[in-house]
């Protein structure tokens, strides 16, 4: 009979040291409570939508959460429609969204209000490369035979999934620059998302299209519509990319890495961002992630929140000199 008395009398005992202790402890182990909302800034088919959905099945299929990841696509504007969306939900905990070089790019653009300062960095997760395509039966065969052609016919033009001055944006000038073009003679095409930018070019809309390697490995390989012709990376990649050679390969001595990660709503609370940074680390150590990332030719590249803060505030002072070359710098 004495004993629910005495247990009270022994908590209501605690040193208060111990009790902020115990605070901590419970919450450094805050977990979900729902659905997570995954946002993929673009339609169906880009490299965001890639990662979102490629990271949602591997953390399901390893059993890594209680909560399922729900990929949700918000396109329009090169990413800033869902920025906008997600900056109004300050504070929530079950919102993410993917991020890449536009995150830094489009807001010094001037084409978004929002810029990385203003969300909660998770954590970087991988790199990816650039990849220019033409159609299966182009007159295209080299990455020289398209740029010499771009040269003598400047209303030519080469498309992307994301707005001017992001990130295809600023790979293709860098590209055409190496090639001796003027960086902002190139006509770029911009559209809503990778998969529109693919349609436009089977289509005959435009010359070419680049986009990030993962998402095109899928779509390319023996009887495939398309073909690449060249990929931003220092050494040829694995898996479905093995035959692709790279710009440098071919004489253009220029290199352009596409890093991805997430982010979360503003103000997210210190014990959500320690779960989601813990949770995406183990999911780099699963097998199946490093199957998808084979196969689609990710290289890891893991920075927790504080590291990927620093990287993002280090891009953006990078690519503010990229778009004042360009003349694309807000003002």
């Amino acid at each position: 009979m004495n004993t629910l008395p005495l247990k009270r009398f022994a908590v209501l005992a605690l040193p208060m040291a111990v009790l902020a202790m115990t605070t901590s402890a419970n919450a450094q182990e805050w977990t979900p409570s729902r659905s997570i909302e995954f946002v993929a800034p673009a339609n169906p088919g880009g490299g965001w939508d890639t990662l979102v959905r490629t990271m949602s099945r591997v953390i399901q299929q390893e059993a890594l959460a209680d909560e399922s990841f729900a990929a949700i696509n918000v396109p329009g504007g090169g990413g800033a429609v869902a920025w906008a969306q997600v900056a109004r939900d300050s504070g929530n905990p079950h919102k993410l969204f993917a991020t890449s070089p536009p995150m830094i790019l489009v807001p010094l653009a001037g084409a978004s209000r929002y810029d990385h300062t203003d969300f909660t960095p998770i954590a970087r997760i991988n790199t990816d490369y650039s990849i220019i395509l033409v159609a299966a039966d182009s007159e295209y065969q080299t990455l020289d035979d398209l740029f010499t052609a771009l040269k003598e016919n400047p209303s030519l033009s080469v498309g992307g999934g994301s707005a001017p001055g992001s990130m295809d944006h600023i790979s293709v000038a860098g590209l055409a620059s190496a090639a001796g073009m003027e960086a902002s003679a190139v006509n770029y095409i911009p559209f809503s998302g990778g998969g529109d930018a693919m349609t436009n070019l089977m289509g005959g809309h435009i010359e070419a299209v680049i986009g990030g390697a993962g998402e095109a490995v899928g779509q390319l390989g023996e009887g495939s519509q398309l073909r690449a012709l060249g990929v931003s990376s220092e050494e040829r990649l694995g898996g479905g990319l093995a035959e692709v050679p790279t710009y440098q390969e071919q004489g253009f001595d220029y290199t352009f890495d596409i890093w991805r990660g997430v982010m979360g709503a503003p103000e997210m609370p210190d014990e959500a961002v320690e779960y989601y940074e813990t949770l995406f680390a183990e999911m780099l150590e699963t097998e199946a992630w490093r199957e998808a990332s084979d196969q689609l030719g990710w290289i890891d590249a893991y920075q927790d929140s504080d590291a990927f803060a620093t990287f993002l505030d280090e891009q953006q002072e990078q690519f503010s000199s990229v778009l004042t070359d360009l003349g694309l710098m807000r003002q």
